[in-house]
């Protein structure tokens, strides 16, 4: 397994390890999820998140490229702009969700660690129709820190000169921060406030950030968060997750993913088949769900059912730390798909009570 060049820290801070996208990475610390999700919604934490993936995206072709790859529309972005994306194969079905980040004269594109791989052979694939166009894998190079939480962006203010509370949400800044330079980006997956840290260099450069971070959040209460607590913050916000709620056998109209696939800025991987299904419409959809039960914990692939029959399945489930209450997404059958509509969780040779929620859950 790869090691992010944070690893010594987690191990140090007694952090339990788990692989996780190839690298060894941090689950939870000792005082469990539970306690680092609070620590998020209410003051702040901080993420090891390099295990995502970067690849840089330059040449006159890179605007067409990346309009043929993404669903939506690069043409609208602006140097300093970030976009939230995902690429289809020509069947409909996701590849990836991804960040865009218009640097100026190039672009950056942000993917999942899990999928880095086949992410980047299709990347190759679609970029071999463009003659004035070089891609480049770049993860490798780069850290990345997650600084997520109310506080956060009063820790970050202290470590750069940038104008941090006048960064727009998915906008960003190059600049210089823990007297390094790196990106600092005004974007997160847990639904709080924070920024992403993007910079290149070892581990001692890591050591140093990482250190410089803590001595200004320690007044804060700032604390290392592992994935665990990752999971739970997104799924609180609704938020998908690569592998669970969205793959290559999902369409975006069925995932609620209509707002980021712009059918009319021209011609596009998936298209015609995303097109279609908005059209007819989608015959399941991407639903949350509350527990009307302290009986069961949802889980993923547990059968959702309805009038005796299985309608969908769970895709995503945990135990709400604020609400105290089971929560979950999954796909159900599109006439059940409205707020308010009660189903049932398969498990343990019976069914359990749920509500239908809008999201996110808080």
């Amino acid at each position: 397994m790869k090691k992010t060049h944070f690893h010594s820290l987690h191990t140090s801070n007694g952090a339990k390890m788990v692989s996780f996208a190839g690298f060894e990475m941090p689950i939870q610390y000792p005082k469990g999820i539970i306690h680092e999700h609070k620590v998020v919604r209410n003051a702040v934490g901080v993420f090891d998140v390099s295990h995502m993936g970067e690849f840089e995206v330059r040449g006159n072709d890179a605007l067409a490229f990346l309009q043929k790859i993404s669903l939506n529309d690069v043409s609208k972005l602006e140097k300093g702009k970030a976009q939230y994306s995902a690429m289809c194969y020509p069947d409909g079905g996701i590849v990836d969700d991804m960040l865009v980040y218009h640097c100026g004269d190039y672009y950056m594109m942000v993917v999942n660690g899990a999928c880095e791989e086949k992410d980047w052979a299709w990347v190759q694939e679609n970029a071999a129709e463009f003659n004035d166009l070089a891609v480049t894998n770049v993860s490798d190079e780069f850290n990345l820190l997650a600084v997520q939480g109310p506080k956060s962006l009063e820790v970050i203010a202290k470590l750069t000169d940038i104008a941090i509370a006048d960064i727009p949400y998915y906008n960003f800044a190059f600049g210089n921060c823990c007297g390094e330079e790196m990106i600092l980006s005004r974007t997160g997956y847990t639904g709080e406030i924070g920024m992403e840290l993007y910079f290149k260099g070892g581990e001692e450069k890591a050591t140093k950030v990482w250190n410089a971070i803590f001595e200004a959040g320690a007044e804060f209460g700032i604390e290392p968060i592992g994935l665990g607590a990752r999971d739970t913050l997104r799924l609180e916000k609704g938020y998908c997750l690569y592998g669970n709620d969205i793959d290559n056998t999902t369409n975006p109209i069925e995932a609620g993913l209509g707002w980021i696939t712009k059918l009319q800025k021209g011609d596009f991987n998936g298209k015609e088949k995303i097109a279609a299904v908005k059209a007819e419409g989608a015959k399941r959809k991407l639903v949350g769900f509350v527990m009307q039960t302290e009986k069961l914990l949802p889980r993923q692939n547990y059968k959702i059912m309805a009038n005796g029959a299985e309608i969908g399945a769970i895709t995503s489930g945990n135990i709400s730390p604020l609400l105290g209450k089971g929560i979950g997404l999954g796909y159900v059958a599109a006439e059940f798909s409205a707020p308010g509509t009660i189903i049932e969780i398969a498990a343990r040779n019976t069914t359990f009570p749920a509500e239908v929620t809008k999201l996110p859950f808080l």
